[in-house]
């Protein structure tokens, strides 16, 4: 049976490496701006906290330092994501007025993780996840604004957004005594596509490359580093960050992203601290910072001010930065069984004045609550279930200024979501005690 078992997780770690950045496409995400508030089963039921306290593979997707910490194993995991968008509107130009719900509302979300210590004070792996965010996909309503005419949120017809990010990530951690350090060089995929949008062909720098060309692909990549250091047996605190990924340009979407079609994703960076109340019990609080306002697609205001969309600080989605607070308990209530909960707020990236624009990437929602268990099924699969819940929150706006793309326009934009996550880990052995450490 353990041989059947072993197996069949080397069957699936070689397949999974080949479909998940395939399949990671067309997820919404719009949790944290556009980054999820956790990858895997773990991160799911904690909020996305934990960055102080490494248990599993999906860890480098957080701390490339923690995998000193995890024992070999391998992890299958996948969310459904469910979020519902809408947007009212009254006083338009040309956004349809009335209120409407963007289609589509159930994205499968897959992750891969593999750990390998390599002795008592090292150990590599690697991580497959995904980002999305900017999904949204409006029907072919009748728009009676008085300067369309036509259908469609822009009088361009059916109209939407589809962004996937798929990222793939080595690690390689050490442990110095009480501190550990950990590195994890990342490639990333982007894909993108827009349509609906011929309104702005009259300010697009590149008419041609502006709306319902299909995908367009991105490749890039960048780093994550992470330290975490054990100040005493039973508290560590941690930080983790991601340079930015440097990516290549959406070619056909060149007349409506910045500088040509230019798409970098942010940097990040996360700090926080674990503290084993007793053997059974650790409470974890993260702090992370994203730095959307870098990135100028994602960050120039969307007012048109004689720049074209697509030019150089051309106009953009007008996000600024995100501040995140999470907090996160585990409860190891037996051999068998473990329960999860957490708590996560963050500020929403974007102002009122900015809104027409985000009706295509209404990332707006700011709280999440998660709760999530852990069975162990076999000395060595353990299943995972993870669920969040995403109140509603909207951002409304009133164009007073003609830089406005519909000036004396009223439009708001709101957002709720749910996400269950599902994950099975194999351990192939047991992890090699960790040193300074007596509860973890």
């Amino acid at each position: 049976m353990q041989a059947t078992l072993k197996r069949a997780a080397t069957t699936a770690l070689f397949t999974s490496c080949l479909i998940v950045p395939q399949l990671t496409g067309g997820a919404a995400q719009a949790t944290e701006g556009y980054f999820q508030y956790g990858y895997g089963a773990r991160q799911g039921g904690l909020a996305g906290a934990g960055v102080a306290d490494s248990r599993d593979a999906m860890s480098i997707s957080l701390n490339p330092a923690g995998l000193v910490d995890v024992p070999r194993e391998f992890q299958l995991g996948g969310s459904l994501f469910m979020p519902y968008r809408s947007y009212s509107a009254t006083g338009t130009a040309f956004i349809a007025p009335g209120t409407f719900d963007s289609k589509d509302n159930l994205f499968p979300v897959p992750n891969i993780a593999y750990s390998q210590p390599i002795d008592m004070d090292s150990a590599w792996g690697f991580a497959v996840f995904g980002n999305g965010g900017m999904n949204t996909n409006w029907p072919n309503m009748a728009n009676t604004a008085p300067g369309c005419g036509f259908f469609g949120v822009y009088c361009g017809g059916s109209a939407g957004v589809d962004l996937m990010q798929a990222f793939m990530a080595a690690d390689y951690a050490r442990r110095f005594g009480a501190l550990s350090i950990g590195i994890s060089p990342t490639f990333v995929i982007q894909r993108f596509r827009g349509d609906g949008l011929v309104a702005f062909t009259g300010i697009s720098s590149d008419p041609a490359n502006l709306t319902g060309n299909g995908y367009s692909y991105s490749y890039g990549g960048g780093v994550r580093l992470g330290a975490q250091w054990s100040v005493a047996p039973n508290f560590r605190v941690a930080l983790a960050g991601a340079t930015p990924m440097w990516m290549t340009k959406f070619d056909k979407y060149s007349g409506l992203f910045a500088d040509g079609g230019s798409f970098d994703i942010p940097a990040n960076i996360t700090a926080g601290v674990a503290w084993d109340a007793n053997p059974a019990l650790t409470l974890m609080l993260d702090y992370k910072h994203i730095f959307y306002g870098s990135i100028p697609s994602i960050a120039d205001s969307s007012a048109f001010t004689g720049v074209l969309l697509g030019a150089p600080n051309g106009p953009g989605f007008g996000w600024h930065d995100v501040d995140i607070f999470k907090i996160g308990a585990e409860w190891r209530a037996s051999p068998v069984w473990t329960f999860r909960v957490g708590y996560a707020h963050n500020t929403n990236p974007i102002k009122s004045t900015d809104v027409t624009f985000n009706i295509l990437a209404p990332g707006v929602v700011t709280d999440h609550f998660t709760a999530g268990l852990a069975y162990k099924a076999t000395e060595h699969s353990t299943f995972e279930l993870a669920a969040a819940y995403i109140p509603e929150h909207s951002v409304s706006g009133l164009e007073t200024t003609p830089a406005g793309p519909t000036p004396g326009s009223n439009i708001q934009i709101s957002m709720n979501q749910y996400q269950v996550t599902f994950g099975w880990t194999y351990q192939f052995d047991t992890a090699p005690p960790p040193k300074g450490l007596i509860y973890k």
